[in-house]
C-alpha cells in the first residue's frame, strides 16, 4: 500500500484508508463488535494505515469510537487514528460546556475520545464543522496546545470554505502556530463542488491533505450497480435509493466500457483519478464487510494517464 503525505502532519497515510462511520451503524453486519474487529483487522492485514471516525459516528454517541478501540487492543501502533468534534448540527453531551468550536468544548471532546479509543493520542483531531460564532484563533490555540501536550498529533477541519481555510491558514501563521494538516470534504465522480467553489485548490495552496468523503458515492462506483441492478445489502438500497435512482446511467454505462477497455475495474479507475491528484491524501471509502475493504485496498494500484483523467472527466464534467 502506497504511504502519502498528509499536509504538514509528522507522518504518512495509506492511500486507501477507512471511513468508519458504519461501525455500530444498526442494520450493517458491522454493527457488532465482532463485525467491527473482522472489518479492522482485515484492513490492517490489507495495508491500511488510516482510519477516520468522529465522536458523532456509530447510531450512538461515542459508540464507533468505542467499537474501535476494543478492536485495536494490541494494535494501536500499527494505524494512523483520526478522529473529529464539534459537529454544530446535532446536540452532544459536551454542550453544556459552550460552543463546539471553543476551547473548553474541544478539550473535553479530545478527552472523551481518548477514553474510548483506549488511546494516549490522536494521530489527526479534526474540526468536524466551523463554528462561526468562535473565533479560528481560538479553536487553534487550544488545537495546539494539545498538540504540544502529546494528546493529538496534527490537527485538521472539515466542511470549511474555501474563506474559512484561507482564513485559518492565516491565523495559524499570525500566531506560529501549527498548519492545519488536512481538510476533509465531500469529493466523488458526481459531487465535485470543492473543484468548482475552490475549497480543493485552497487546500492544495495552503499544504494542507485532501480527504475526500464519500469518495464512491455510497457505493456508487464499486462496479456493483447497473441500470436494473441493485446490491440489497447495499447501503443505497436500504437508505438512500435517491442515489441510483439520479444517477447518470449512459455516463456510468460509457464510463463501464471505458474501464473494460483499459482493462480495471470501475473501483480501481475511480481510486486512481484521486490518487492520480497529489493534494489527495487517503481515499476514506467506508466498508462494513472484511471482503469490500480488502477489495478496496487491492484497488489502489493503477493510475491513469492524463489523456485517461480528461477522459473520465468528461463523463462527470464538474
Amino acid at each position: 500500500m502506497e504511504q502519502r503525505r498528509l499536509g504538514h502532519a509528522p507522518f504518512t497515510v495509506s492511500a486507501v484508508g477507512l471511513g468508519c462511520n458504519n461501525f455500530g451503524r444498526s442494520g450493517t453486519a458491522s454493527e457488532s463488535q465482532d463485525g467491527t474487529n473482522a472489518v479492522i483487522h482485515a484492513a490492517i492485514d490489507a495495508g491500511v494505515t488510516f482510519f477516520d471516525t468522529a465522536d458523532l459516528y456509530g447510531g450512538q454517541w461515542g459508540l464507533s469510537e468505542t467499537l474501535m478501540g476494543n478492536a485495536f487492543a494490541g494494535r494501536r501502533d500499527e494505524v494512523i487514528l483520526a478522529t473529529k468534534f464539534g459537529f454544530t448540527e446535532v446536540e452532544t453531551p459536551l454542550d453544556e460546556l459552550g460552543a463546539k468550536g471553543s476551547p473548553a468544548y474541544l478539550r473535553a471532546a479530545c478527552e472523551a475520545s481518548l477514553e474510548r479509543l483506549q488511546t494516549d493520542r490522536v494521530d489527526l483531531f479534526q474540526q468536524h464543522q466551523p463554528d462561526p460564532s468562535v473565533p479560528i484563533e481560538d479553536t487553534l490555540g487550544a488545537l495546539a496546545e494539545l498538540v504540544e501536550e502529546g494528546k493529538i498529533r496534527a490537527y485538521g477541519v472539515s466542511q470549511f470554505t474555501a474563506e474559512q481555510l484561507r482564513a485559518a491558514d492565516a491565523a495559524a501563521g499570525a500566531r506560529s502556530l501549527p498548519a492545519l494538516a488536512s481538510s476533509q470534504d465531500e469529493l466523488s465522480l458526481v459531487a465535485r463542488e470543492v473543484e468548482r467553489d475552490g475549497r480543493l485548490s485552497e487546500a492544495d495552496r495552503i499544504g494542507a491533505g485532501f480527504l475526500p468523503f464519500f469518495p464512491l458515492a455510497n457505493g456508487l462506483f464499486t462496479g456493483k450497480f447497473t441500470r436494473t441492478d441493485r446490491p440489497a445489502d447495499s447501503r443505497i438500497a436500504r437508505q438512500r435509493p435517491h442515489i441510483a435512482d439520479n444517477a447518470d446511467w449512459d455516463a456510468m454505462e460509457a464510463y463501464q466500457a471505458l474501464c473494460d477497455d483499459w482493462g480495471v475495474t470501475m473501483l480501481e479507475a475511480t481510486l486512481g483519478w484521486f490518487l492520480s491528484r497529489p493534494v489527495v491524501a487517503s481515499v476514506i471509502a467506508g466498508a462494513t464487510r472484511p471482503e469490500q475493504v480488502r477489495q478496496n485496498a487491492a484497488s489502489a494500484l493503477w493510475r491513469p494517464t492524463r489523456e485517461q483523467v480528461t477522459e473520465i472527466e468528461a463523463l462527470f464534467p464538474g
